[in-house]
């Protein structure tokens, strides 16, 4: 790991995920996948949990299909996942520690994006629901032509749209899963979470435990420019 690598650099832009990372929404992906599992008369494991975490909704959907020994019921599980899901998030929006703070001062020097796992209208609703919808230029999720993490599309596309190259740009990852994309599409990553993994550590350059540390903010403070009017307006949104 080299925090140096971003502590003394300003990037050309930024993408960040969004569950985890922006929003504190993994554990209503937690919550729901148990919920679901539970309800056809399984009990998922705290290894099933690890494994889940940051996958494409259908690829968790086909993953809890496949855990209950019951491949015929991945449709099923699949749309109950997402509709289990969206309904606790509506009821508990809430922002990771540090978030908003981190993207208002972000976007006061580059172009900010997400890249996600989750269905856009997900996404769409999370950050306007926090109040962060208009910090963002462009929101990347998978697609017909798009690979979900942990292939590097979502990150290059983003950068793409962006009008930046991926190694002049900064992702801010929270699972294991979407470091593999971001680190794939060439870029620095910004890591957050309590306990990394080793393949996380190795992977991303800069580890923190919160976007509250004062590291992270004092970082995006200082690249402020001085007589900076405010949050850029965003140039465009992804369809």
């Amino acid at each position: 790991m080299t925090a140096d690598s971003i502590f003394s650099w300003t990037p050309a832009a930024v993408v960040f995920d969004c569950d985890g990372t922006l929003m504190d929404t993994e554990r209503h992906w937690q919550d729901a996948r148990d919920m679901v599992l539970q309800s056809y008369g399984f009990t998922p494991s705290a290894a099933f949990a690890e494994k889940a975490k940051g996958l494409h909704y259908t690829e968790c959907g086909r993953l809890m299909a496949d855990v209950a020994g019951r491949p015929d019921l991945t449709e099923g599980m699949t749309e109950s996942l997402l509709e289990c899901f969206r309904d606790l998030v509506a009821a508990d929006p809430t922002t990771m520690p540090g978030a908003p703070e981190l993207v208002h001062s972000a976007v006061q020097f580059a172009p900010l994006a997400v890249a996600s796992n989750c269905p856009l209208e997900v996404v769409e609703s999370c950050l306007g629901m926090a109040g962060l919808r208009e910090c963002f230029s462009h929101i990347v999720v998978p697609d017909a032509t798009t690979r979900p993490k942990p292939h590097p599309d979502v990150y290059l596309t983003a950068a793409e749209l962006c009008g930046v190259e991926p190694a002049d740009t900064l992702a801010v990852e929270d699972s294991h899963c979407g470091i593999q994309a971001a680190a794939g599409a060439g870029m620095r990553v910004l890591g957050v979470g309590p306990r990394p993994s080793d393949e996380e550590t190795a992977l991303a350059d800069w580890w923190v435990p919160s976007l509250e540390e004062p590291a992270v903010q004092g970082w995006a403070g200082a690249r402020i420019p001085a007589q900076s009017a405010g949050p850029a307006r965003p140039e465009g949104r992804t369809p």
